[in-house]
C-alpha cells in the first residue's frame, strides 16, 4: 500500500523531501501518518520496533529536522545533501552511514553514437539502533517497491533496520548486474566494429564507451569493502549476526558483477589500442599515397620548369620532334613510377 506522503511526492516532488515515514513493530507497519520526530519518539516510548524514513533529494533546510530528530552526524548529513560521493561505509558513535551508487542502463541505438549509456544516482542510508533513514538522489531506483516487498514479509522486517539496509543494497547490486548484462551487447558490437574490414569507428566513439565503463567501475569496485564490513561483524550490534549471511550473498553478487566490469575494462583498453593502431596505419597509408603522387607529379614539374627557363641553347630545342620526345619521356617516367608504387602498394 502506498502512503499518503508518497502520493503527495509524486504529485508535487518539490513539496516535501519526506517521501514516506513508517513505524515497524515486530515486522508490521503501524497504521497512521507520522512525522519523523513523532515516529522516533513513539518507538522509543514503546522500547520496540524502528522507524524508516525515506527522503528524496532534500536540501539543508528540509533535512535539518530529520537530522535533529535522529541525532545524525553533521558531516554525514552534509554528504547526504550534496551527494556526488564514492560508495563508502562510515561509522559514527551510534549509527552507520552507507553510500551506494545506483546505475541505470540508458536505451540507445548504438554504443558508438549515444551520448550516455549509463545513468548514475545515489542512495545514502543512515542506520541506527531503532531507525533507518534513506536519502535518494536521481530519478531511478525508487525504494517504494523495496518497502512494499519488505512489508509483505514481516519475518524479514522483524530482524530490524539492518534488514532494510540489506534489501536496499541487494536491489542496488542487482541493478549493477542488469546494467552489466545490457552492457555486454554494446561491448560485443564495439568489438565487431573495431575489427570490421571497412570500419569507420573512431577513437572518440571508443573513448565514449570507455568512459561509461569507468562509470561502472566507480560504482561497483569501491562497494566491496563496505559490504565486507557489513558481513563480517565489524559493525557490532547495529548489524545483527542473523543478517550477516544476507550481506555475504550480496557481496558474492557484487564480486560477480565486478569481475565482469574488470573484464570489460581490459577488453575496451585492448580495443582502444587496436583502434589507435588502425588510425595510425590509415594515416601511414594516406601519407604513402600522398608521397607517391608527389613523386610522380614532380617529374613533369621538373621538366616543365627546366624548359621554361627561356635559354637559347637547350637540348633539342630547335628539333621538330623535341617537344613530342620530351612529353613521351616524361609520360614514360611517370608511368614507370606509378607501376612501381602500385606494385609496392603505395597506391
Amino acid at each position: 500500500m502506498v502512503s499518503h506522503a508518497e502520493d503527495l511526492h509524486r504529485a508535487d516532488p518539490g513539496r516535501n523531501a519526506v517521501v514516506a515515514c513508517g513505524i515497524y513493530v515486530d515486522g508490521v507497519r503501524l497504521p497512521g501518518e507520522w512525522s519523523p520526530a513523532d515516529a522516533v519518539a513513539e518507538v522509543r516510548r514503546r522500547g520496540a520496533g524502528f522507524v524508516w524514513v525515506g527522503l528524496f533529494e532534500p536540501d539543508e533546510d528540509r533535512i535539518f529536522d530529520v537530522a535533529e530528530a535522529f541525532g545524525l552526524h553533521e558531516l554525514a548529513v552534509e554528504d547526504a545533501v550534496h551527494a556526488h560521493q564514492r560508495p563508502k561505509l562510515d561509522r559514527y558513535e551510534d549509527n552507520l552511514f552507507l553510500v551506494l551508487k545506483t546505475l541505470r542502463f540508458v536505451e540507445h541505438e548504438s554504443p558508438t553514437t549515444a551520448n550516455e549509456i549509463v545513468e548514475s544516482g545515489e542512495i545514502m542510508i543512515f542506520l541506527g539502533r531503532d531507525y533507518v533513514v534513506t536519502v535518494r538522489h536521481g530519478h531511478h531506483h525508487e525504494l517504494g517497491d523495496v518497502r512494499r516487498q519488505l512489508e509483505a514479509a514481516p519475518h524479514l522486517l522483524a530482524a530490524g533496520p539492518a534488514m532494510v539496509l540489506h534489501e536496499i543494497a541487494d536491489r542496488v547490486v542487482d541493478g549493477y548486474r542488469e546494467v552489466v548484462e545490457a552492457f555486454q551487447g554494446d561491448v560485443d558490437l564495439v568489438e565487431a566494429a573495431v575489427f570490421a574490414p571497412r570500419s569507420e569507428l573512431g577513437v572518440e566513439q571508443m573513448y565514449l564507451v570507455k568512459r561509461e565503463i569507468m562509470e561502472l567501475r566507480r560504482a561497483v569496485m569501491p562497494l566491496a569493502a563496505p559490504l565486507r564490513r557489513l558481513s563480517d561483524g565489524s559493525c557490532g550490534a547495529l548489524v545483527p549476526e542473523v543478517v550477516h549471511s544476507y550481506f555475504r550473498n550480496v557481496e558474492d553478487h557484487l564480486t560477480a558483477a565486478a569481475e565482469r566490469v574488470v573484464a570489460f575494462d581490459e577488453l575496451l583498453t585492448t580495443l582502444a589500442d587496436a583502434t589507435l593502431a588502425k588510425v595510425s596505419l590509415q594515416q601511414n597509408n594516406d601519407m604513402r599515397k600522398m608521397s607517391a603522387w608527389v613523386a610522380i607529379i614532380a617529374v613533369p614539374t621538373m621538366v616543365v620548369g627546366v624548359y621554361g627557363m627561356n635559354f637559347d641553347h637547350m637540348p633539342e630545342l630547335r628539333w621538330r620532334f623535341g617537344y613530342p620526345l620530351v612529353l613521351s619521356v616524361t609520360l614514360a617516367v611517370c608511368v614507370v613510377l606509378y607501376r612501381l608504387f602500385k606494385r609496392n602498394r603505395w597506391l
